[in-house]
């Protein structure tokens, strides 16, 4: 089976200080895996929080990091200054994008809005065949299980197509998961949300 050649990876999470410690040392240590494996980090350049303490652990192990920042964000107070490269967008849309066409996979930590809205836009683009990439959500202490319950409502509900169920996977370990992100494979019949081939197979018809 042929595997996905991850040399570099986005990584989305809060930037909140005001968190458990086993947080920051699950970031940290995402960190120093990919600096071991030579995976570039992507992320939002910030070096507070999660943020931080990923970057850190990158850079720790002598990794590689790009931070990607918009023009209203760019603060010496919340911009590490230790970074590999940074990058200065004229948005937080652009910068969004521009995050994702650096990056050859995407993982989600804890976080807040932000990083729901840029794991939500990751899933929706890949949902629309926008990209390919895997998406991982490292399930740090059940933060995400929430999050996996609703998702499975939705498709209950007919709002999800079961296929899309599969644009992610999760794991609680940081190794487990840049593993389940190589194997990844992207289901089948994507297209099926925009063509709207057998659309009222997962709706319920009036009489029910």
């Amino acid at each position: 089976m042929q595997r996905n050649n991850l040399k570099s990876i986005c990584v989305y999470s809060g930037s909140s200080d005001d968190i458990h410690p086993v947080f920051l040392k699950g970031a940290r240590n995402l960190g120093l895996l990919l600096a071991e494996r030579k995976i570039r980090l992507v992320y939002g350049a910030g070096k507070t929080g999660l943020m931080g303490a990923v970057s850190g652990g990158v850079l720790f192990g002598g990794g590689e990091v790009t931070g990607v920042v918009p023009e209203s964000l760019n603060k010496k107070h919340l911009i590490a200054d230790n970074l590999t490269s940074l990058e200065v967008c004229p948005d937080i849309q652009s910068r969004k994008k521009r995050m994702q066409d650096l990056a050859d996979g995407l993982i989600a930590l804890p976080g807040g809005y932000g990083t729901f809205d840029e794991l939500f836009e990751a899933l929706t683009w890949a949902q629309i065949g926008l990209h390919t990439k895997p998406i991982g959500i490292l399930n740090l202490e059940g933060y995400y299980d929430p999050f996996i319950t609703l998702v499975e409502h939705a498709s209950i509900e007919g709002f999800i197509y079961p296929e899309h169920k599969s644009l992610f996977v999760v794991s609680d370990n940081a190794s487990d998961l840049l593993n389940k992100m190589e194997e990844y494979i992207p289901p089948e019949d994507l297209r099926r949300w925009v063509s709207r081939e057998d659309k009222h197979k997962n709706l319920r018809t009036a009489a029910e």
